[in-house]
């Protein structure tokens, strides 16, 4: 190949421009001295060199020059550069929602489908449709006085399933078709903490007791779980568009198919309680899928932007092991309060503790305060709430119970 190119270096007269250097893959640096030299040559430089050793590295000449504080300023620039990102973002979100319709419920869900498809396809990353038979597998494990318990798996993708902990109440007449909450568990987690004791203090056995009051309750397995073995997944999903939810998403989607097809189950009843990395969730699933009727977010809810972005707060996910949390141009399109939007005019509801560590009231009741004014604006400021409580990271099992009864059509218990 090289002799033909040479060839037509020959035919234009301009042969001497054409070289060849053949490397015998030792152990020196790319570009050996043969090929530097062609290439000075080439410039109109003259050859200085005869090999890599014949000439001492540069000296720095510059006189009390300091790497680490130009360092330091590259940094900060930085810093100001995402700062002032940061601070255009809100106007920017205002703009981008600037053709979403709130004169009436129905205009303002139907105007929405745009930004749910955007918020799907472009920043969450849309996978293809679950394409193999659900297959769904049982077993019993669990017999308790008010409610059974079922291990589930359920196959997604030929490659993916689904799985969680079904609780069904004892008490079902025949034919009955009951609500179900599906209860999401938090980062590192196991549908058995929502009905294992030992994990009461951050979980209240919210499950049980929910199976308890006669609801049915799933309990799905999400992924994000393993220490970093689910983060290099996310790694590997962000050069083809996609995320962790991307999978999520499709598991969840089977799930209600499920769940929907039960014949005790009444499928325009199924509402989601997620806690923490659950309510990540909580703000994301149901933002896409509508097969959920209501969403509550416990010990999740916050200004997302300021949180991911901050280097003022030790609670800001800069100085967090928890990488994956970036996702593409959340900041001109989608807060926690725009996501909420897309759930719109479904119920939503925010379980907040004081002294949760995942942010600080002022921003959450901030963020908050745009998901009451589009409610109210609909006309519809009945069935969004936010319920303080004093605690931390944890359900706490009050406002959000009674929220359910009300808005799953569950009388509560006497």
């Amino acid at each position: 190949e090289f002799d033909r190119a040479r060839g037509v270096f020959n035919s234009l007269g301009v042969g001497g421009k054409i070289a060849l250097t053949v490397s015998d893959g030792g152990a020196g640096p790319p570009g050996c001295i043969d090929t530097l030299n062609t290439f000075l040559a080439a410039l109109g430089l003259k050859e200085t060199r005869k090999s890599d050793s014949d000439t001492p590295p540069p000296a720095d000449s510059r006189k009390g020059f300091d790497p680490q504080a130009r360092q330091k300023r590259q940094f900060e620039q930085m810093v100001e550069f995402t700062r002032t990102l940061v601070c255009r973002a809100e106007s920017r979100r205002k703009q981008f929602w600037s053709k979403a319709d709130p004169s009436s419920p129905q205009a303002w869900q139907a105007s929405c489908e745009w930004y749910r498809r955007y918020f799907w396809q472009e920043v969450i990353g849309r996978l293809p449709d679950p394409n193999v038979p659900a297959t769904p597998r049982t077993r019993l494990v669990y017999d308790r006085p008010d409610w059974r318990g079922y291990e589930v798996m359920l196959d997604v993708w030929s490659d993916v399933f689904a799985s969680g902990l079904l609780l069904v109440p004892n008490n079902l007449k025949p034919g009955e078709r009951r609500p179900v909450v599906v209860c999401q568990h938090g980062l590192e987690g196991r549908p058995t903490k929502t009905i294992n004791p030992a994990h009461a203090a951050a979980y209240s056995l919210f499950g049980a007791r929910l199976a308890e009051r006669g609801f049915i309750v799933y309990a799905p397995q999400n992924p994000y779980i393993g220490e970093d073995r689910f983060r290099v997944l996310q790694r590997k999903a962000n050069p083809l568009k996609l995320t962790l939810f991307s999978f999520i998403v499709g598991q969840h989607a089977r799930t209600l198919e499920w769940l929907g097809g039960l014949p005790f189950v009444d499928a325009k009843r199924i509402g989601f309680y997620g806690i923490s990395y659950g309510g990540k969730t909580a703000m994301r699933v149901p933002a896409i899928l509508d097969g959920y009727a209501l969403s509550i977010c416990s010990a999740d809810f916050n200004d997302w932007i300021a949180k991911i972005t901050s280097v003022d707060h030790a609670f800001s996910y800069m100085y967090s092991r928890e990488y994956e949390m970036l996702e593409f141009d959340m900041g001109n399109t989608f807060n926690y309060a725009e996501m909420t939007g897309l759930i719109a005019p479904r119920p939503f509801m925010v379980e907040r503790g004081h002294d949760d560590g995942v942010g600080i009231d002022e921003w959450v009741a901030a963020e908050y305060a745009g998901v009451r004014r589009l409610y109210d604006k609909l006309g519809i400021g009945d069935r969004t709430e936010i319920e303080f409580f004093d605690g931390g990271h944890k359900i706490n099992a009050q406002g959000t119970f009674r929220f359910l009864h009300r808005h799953l059509g569950r009388p509560e218990p006497e």
